[in-house]
C-alpha cells in the first residue's frame, strides 16, 4: 500500500483518529501511563511487541485449568523443537533467563550434586569465555550463577590462537552474543565452534533479537552450537516474559532440574503455563507468516516516509539497513540541519512529549533520529508521517 501524501490531506483519516482517541482510554489512563506509538523497536522498556489474537487466545485458554507444569514444559519443548528443527527446547522467562539457565547447566550437567549449591561453583568448570567487543549489559546473566568470565581479544580483534589459548580445564562454555556486538575482528562463529568442539566446550549463542530471518531458529544449532537463545516477546510477538532455548538434548535435559518450578538458582525465573502455551502459539504463527511480504511492507513504509520528508526544509533522510540489532530490516534515518524548523533534540522531544507520544530511535545530543516501521500498523505509520511533517514543515 502507499500512504497518501501529507500535502494532499485535509485532515487525518478516520482510522488514525480512532487510534488517537482510544490511546487515551482504559487502564493506562487510570494509572497515569501514556500509551506510545512505537516507531523504535521491540525494546523491553517499551513493552517488547504486541501479542496477536492467536497468542492471546492460547494464553486465555491455558489460564482456565490446572496442569502438571513439568509435563507441560516437556510437551511444549518437544513441539517447539520439532517446529524449529532442533533436538530439544525449553521455555524460559526471557532470553536473559535463558542465558543464566544454559550457563548453569553447562557447569552442573555432569555434577548433579552441585545444582543445589549454585552460585557456589567450587570444583566446577565455571569459566565462560566472552569476546571483549561483545561485552554488553547482559553480562550479569552469566555472572549471577557464579561463573567467571574470561575476556578474550582487545576490543578490536581476537585471533584464533588467542581464543584457543583461553580454553583451560576450567572452561565450562563460550558465550557468543550474536548481533551488532559481533563480527568486528573476532574469530568467526564457525571457527569458534570448531575450536570449542575439539576441546569439548559447548558454545552458547545469545540470539535474543536475531529474528528475522526465521531460519535463525535452526541455523545456529545446525552449525553445531549447544544452544541458541531467543526472546519470545520480540519479533515472535509472544509473551514478553518468555524466551526460548533451542539446542542439543543433553543441555536441555541439564536445564530441567535447574529451572522452575524446581528449587534452586532458576526458581525465581518462573515461567507460567500461560507463557509456555502463548510462546508455542507465537512460534506456530511466526512460521506461517509470509516474511517476504513483511519485508516488502516495511520497505514501502520507509520509502514513503523518505519521499514525504525530502520535501521538508533542512531535512535529509535516507534508508538505513540493517537495523540497530543487526536484523535485515530497514528503517529511516532522519537528520535535521540548517534551515530546519526544529533542532534534532527539539524534534525528538516534540515527538515524545506530543499527542500521541511517538518513540523513535534517538537520544538527546545525537545526530540522527531513526524511524522504524517494524512495530507500526498502517494507520500508526500515517500518524508518524503526519506528525513529523507538521513539526518540521
Amino acid at each position: 500500500m502507499r500512504f497518501a501524501r501529507t500535502g494532499a490531506r485535509t485532515g487525518m483519516d478516520s482510522r488514525a483518529t480512532i487510534i488517537l482517541e482510544t490511546m487515551t482510554m482504559g487502564i493506562y489512563e487510570e494509572l497515569g501511563v501514556r500509551p506510545i506509538i512505537n516507531a523504535c523497536a521491540t525494546l523491553t522498556r517499551l513493552g517488547g511487541s504486541l501479542m496477536p489474537p492467536e497468542v492471546l487466545t492460547a494464553m486465555e485458554e491455558a489460564s482456565h485449568r490446572f496442569i502438571n507444569l513439568h509435563l507441560l514444559q516437556k510437551r511444549v519443548g518437544e513441539t517447539l523443537a520439532e517446529l524449529t528443527h532442533n533436538e530439544a527446547a525449553f521455555v524460559a522467562t526471557g532470553a536473559a533467563a535463558g542465558i543464566t539457565l544454559a550457563v548453569a547447566a553447562c557447569m552442573t550437567h555432569d555434577k548433579a550434586d552441585a545444582i543445589g549449591r549454585l552460585p557456589d561453583t567450587t570444583g566446577l568448570k565455571n569459566e565462560v569465555i566472552v569476546f571483549k567487543n561483545q561485552r554488553n549489559q547482559y553480562d550479569y546473566a552469566i555472572k549471577q550463577v557464579g561463573a567467571t568470565m574470561i575476556i578474550v581479544g582487545d576490543g578490536e580483534s581476537c585471533t584464533a590462537q588467542e581464543f584457543e589459548a583461553a580454553i583451560t580445564e576450567r572452561t565450562g562454555a563460550c558465550m557468543w552474543f550474536q548481533g551488532p556486538y559481533c563480527g568486528h575482528g573476532d574469530v568467526p562463529l564457525a571457527q569458534v565452534i570448531e575450536i570449542c568442539t575439539r576441546h569439548g566446550v559447548p558454545v552458547l549463542v545469545d540470539a535474543a533479537a536475531q529474528l528475522p530471518p526465521v531460519e535463525n531458529l535452526w541455523n545456529f544449532t545446525q552449525m553445531g552450537v549447544a544452544c541458541a537463545i531467543f526472546s519470545g516477546g520480540k519479533d515472535l510477538q509472544g509473551p514478553q516474559s518468555s524466551g526460548m532455548i533451542l539446542g542439543q538434548r543433553w543441555l536441555i535435559e541439564a536445564i530441567r532440574p535447574i529451572g522452575s518450578p524446581n528449587a534452586g538458582i532458576g526458581r525465581p525465573m518462573k515461567v507460567g503455563k500461560e507463557e509456555m502455551v502463548g510462546l508455542l502459539a507465537a512460534v506456530r504463527r511466526y512460521l506461517s507468516l509470509d516474511h517476504v511480504a513483511r519485508q516488502a511492507r516495511y520497505e514501502r513504509m520507509v520509502g514513503d516516509w523518505g519521499e514525504a520528508f525530502s520535501m521538508l526544509p533542512g531535512v535529509h533522510s535516507e534508508r538505513a539497513f540493517p537495523n540497530e540489532a543487526g536484523q535485515p530490516l530497514p528503517r529511516l534515518e532522519v537528520r535535521v540541519g540548517k534551515g530546519a524548523r526544529l533542532t534534532h533534540d527539539q524534534l525528538l522531544i516534540a515527538l515524545r512529549e506530543g499527542t500521541p507520544c511517538i518513540e523513535t530511535e534517538g537520544s538527546l545530543g545525537g545526530d540522527s533520529i531513526f524511524i522504524n516501521p517494524w512495530q507500526l500498523t498502517d494507520d500508526e505509520a500515517t500518524i508518524v508521517e503526519r506528525r513529523v511533517v507538521e513539526l518540521l514543515s
